[in-house]
């Protein structure tokens, strides 16, 4: 058994993804990061950057496994099933180079565009300039990929797919239009009608039922501090 420390953000999406993609027994212990459960000590011993995700997989060879990191944990699940990462090197570093692309781009970028844009004390023009502006050019290469692929690897759905989808889910949010990046906007309607995609998403609405983000979980989610 899987234990999936959770809560239904795009980084929290990427591992419930793969999770229904794979149909592997997992449980959800949510983390409520607009409460701060991202500070609690028990989940610190887990997840020492107090974010989440983080798993224990309780069946791994040398006895329970904990990850921290939805880029690590996608990488893991992929060697630990088989499944979602080709095997052969050109195909595996393929896949690879484009998750960390995700982990190390888009996800920060387009986070900072929905901080500066939506959530910031205040508005700071020049802030939401830079990373709307960011977040486009991120697009744009994926757009670019994406134009003589049906997948990120080139290949086959992969775990790159699952990291990325998550954070074009919002696009809007993002400044962000789809038509304006075709390529893009085929890959993402694609992800979007998988059955496992939508149960991931299904998913997320049954943990997280607060309408609205209050001050306090603006404070945890934004500042990051207890």
């Amino acid at each position: 058994m899987l234990d999936l420390y959770y809560w239904p953000t795009p980084n929290g999406h990427k591992i419930t993804i793969f999770l229904e993609e794979a149909g592997l027994p997992y449980r959800i212990i949510p983390i409520d990061i607009g409460r701060g459960e991202q500070f609690k000590p028990e989940f610190l011993r887990i997840a020492p950057n107090n974010r989440m995700p983080a798993i224990v997989d309780h069946d791994a060879p040398d006895g329970p496994l904990s990850l921290f990191e939805s880029g690590a944990i996608l990488q893991y699940l992929a060697e630990k099933t088989g499944l979602f990462c080709p095997a052969d090197p050109s195909g595996r570093y393929e896949t690879l180079q484009w998750l960390y692309w995700q982990v190390a781009g888009l996800g920060p970028m387009a986070g900072q565009n929905h901080h500066f844009s939506r959530y910031a004390p205040e508005p700071i023009p020049y802030a939401i300039d830079r990373y709307v502006k960011e977040t486009a050019r991120l697009y744009r290469v994926l757009d670019s990929l994406l134009a003589g692929r049906e997948y990120m690897n080139g290949r086959d759905y992969s775990i790159a797919d699952m990291a990325s989808y998550p954070w074009i889910v919002p696009h809007e949010d993002q400044k962000q239009r789809l038509g304006d990046f075709p390529h893009l906007g085929r890959w993402f309607a694609a992800i979007a009608a998988r059955p496992a995609i939508q149960r991931a998403y299904a998913l997320g609405l049954t943990v997280n039922r607060r309408p609205a983000l209050d001050d306090e979980a603006r404070r945890h989610l934004f500042g990051q501090t207890r």
